[in-house]
């Protein structure tokens, strides 16, 4: 409930600062006083869009503050969601800069205005002649029904039946699409995998390869070489061998002078072995090394078959051909899988369904159970507010899909008058009939569900006598389960209150400012003796206002 709220600099209002209590509140005042300054204010606080004319002093910022106790509204869940701090003593806060700039926090947490608007209306119900459409709509009308049938926890298995269904269904569509995508690409998907399957792609191929094929393309030109070079090693005269024996003979015969001598033989003797060596290699080289016309046309297709792929598939290595190659039999694999995700998700859906079908039907049938109750309840209610020949056609009708809250199509009809005909609310009820309608729809609501705060701006305009007499009744009733206002011109409705303020202006002469006050016993009579005789203040008005309190 509201339990404070503070407006500065806004519109008329420099400084109000007030405090509510549970039970009924009414809210009176002069016409043109500001009580519309006072909602709007508060309008503010709830996530209304700001205009920076409402500000009083254009070169101080607009502050707006509202104190609520949420320990009944269960909103722990919405705060965690939005990462803000829960306390049952909750503080909305808004703010308009001079700048146009417009901040909004919630227990001190800056947050969007759409955030603020979705806590505010868990807050406070703000409601008039003028914003009565909510009740032409089908989703609120059945929503009154479920609370008479007492269908919360029934909807709330119905609503994660439907959620799973909706995925599933979303999730079967974006199977079959994909296997319908993939089916257009498997043969091709196909032929590119076994090209690179059947390809050599082991590490360092192509090197070799490519090697293999220089070799087997040279071959007259390598064995002419190795010839060469084995022919200077191996001369008689002027082989390399045969000079470096005689460098080594002539030497070695100095090695008696010293170990530099002795130690240069022995390098001498080093290369000696070494030549030795290269020599048997070449030797060994031109055996190995032959003509293979056959292996040359071989080597040739794999290198040719490498350089194609990786200019098919755009890669610089084949490593990256092995890699595309483990891309497209983890497509080919998957799409196998497809199949068989479908066959689940279908399963899935099948279940589903029956489930939710079940469900729907139970919720159809005890909202059929409590029509006759809620027409009863209307049209009785209705009777006392002036309306003795209202009457209602309220209907269930199937419908083929599942819809957000089961299976019901609403039919919700209305008739103020005997042989008038039926029609949709939004079609046929007047504002000030829209207005009792909601009144008593609401006043039902609040037997069975805990409702927010709720703000009736001068729904009994145009009604007076016993008619307010009733309408006040009814808010004081709804009062005892849940907080309540009412801005009322009618001293019938105000005398109902638990506690009365007054928004008024105050005049110094030089600045007009808009004040609101909670009013003494003393003064309260003497405002509702006001609202029933004017000004002129008479003892027969006195007496009567004294006899609205009592």
């Amino acid at each position: 409930m509201l339990t404070h709220l503070t407006i500065k600099n806004y519109a008329l209002i420099e400084d109000l600062s007030v405090s509510f209590d549970k039970g009924f509140s009414t809210i009176t005042g002069e016409t043109g006083a500001g009580k519309s300054i006072f909602l709007g204010g508060l309008s503010l606080v709830l996530g209304k869009r700001a205009d920076l004319s409402s500000l009083r002093d254009k070169d101080l910022k607009c502050i707006i503050e509202a104190e609520f106790d949420v320990e009944d509204y269960g909103l722990e869940v919405m705060f965690d969601s939005y990462d803000l701090d829960y306390d049952l003593r909750t503080i909305l806060r808004r703010e308009i800069h001079p700048n146009g700039k417009s901040r909004a926090f919630i227990n001190d947490t800056p947050v969007t205005l759409d955030v603020m608007s979705q806590l505010g209306q868990r807050l406070i119900d703000i409601h008039s002649q003028h914003q009565t459409l909510e009740l032409t709509e089908n989703e609120f009308q059945l929503k009154v029904i479920d609370a008479l049938a007492n269908n919360k926890q029934l909807l709330s298995r119905y609503h994660k039946h439907l959620n799973v269904f909706e995925a599933a269904q979303k999730e079967l569509q974006y199977l079959t699409e994909s296997l319908a995508e993939s089916e257009k690409e498997q043969d091709y998907n196909n032929f590119l995998y076994n090209e690179l399957k059947n390809a050599p792609l082991q590490a360092g191929i192509l090197e070799d390869l490519e090697s293999s094929y220089e070799q087997l393309s040279n071959v007259e030109s390598i064995l002419e070489q190795l010839s060469n070079g084995h022919q200077l090693l191996t001369n008689e005269e002027i082989g390399i061998q045969t000079l470096l024996t005689q460098c080594k003979q002539s030497i070695s015969k100095l090695a008696g002078y010293g170990a530099t001598y002795a130690s240069l033989t022995e390098r001498i003797q080093s290369v000696f072995l070494e030549l030795d060596d290269i020599t048997s290699e070449i030797e060994s080289l031109q055996e190995e090394v032959t003509p293979n016309p056959g292996l040359l046309v071989e080597v040739n297709e794999k290198l040719q078959l490498l350089y194609t792929l990786q200019k098919k598939h755009n890669a610089a290595s084949v490593e990256e051909l092995q890699a595309i190659k483990n891309q497209l039999e983890e497509k080919l694999s998957k799409s196998e899988n497809l199949e068989q995700d479908i066959t689940a998700q279908e399963a899935l859906i099948a279940a589903t369904k029956q489930e939710l079908t079940a469900l729907a039907a139970e919720l159809h049938n005890r909202r059929t159970e409590v029509l006759p109750q809620l027409k009863n309840k209307l049209e009785s209610s209705l009777q006392s507010l002036g309306m003795p020949n209202a009457s209602f056609r309220i209907e269930l009708v199937n419908a083929e899909s599942f819809l957000n809250s089961g299976r019901d199509h609403l039919v919700f009809e209305f008739s103020a008058n005997r042989g008038s005909n039926f029609g949709s609310l939004k079609k046929v009820a007047s504002g000030g009939e829209l207005s009792r309608i909601m009144l008593i729809i609401k006043s039902i609501l609040a037997s069975y569900e805990q409702l927010p705060t709720m703000m009736f701006d001068e729904i009994d305009t145009g009604v007076s006598g016993e008619i307010s007499n009733n309408m006040g009744d009814i808010m004081e009733q709804m009062s005892a389960k849940m907080q309540v206002f009412s801005i009322t011109h009618l001293p019938q409705v105000a005398s109902k209150g638990d506690h009365h303020y007054k928004v008024y202006k105050e005049d110094d002469g030089e600045v007009t400012r808009t004040r609101m006050k909670k009013l003494s016993p003393e003064e309260r009579v003497l405002e509702l003796a006001e609202m029933l005789g004017g000004k002129a203040l008479s003892d027969s008005a006195m007496a009567h206002a004294k006899q609205l309190l009592n």
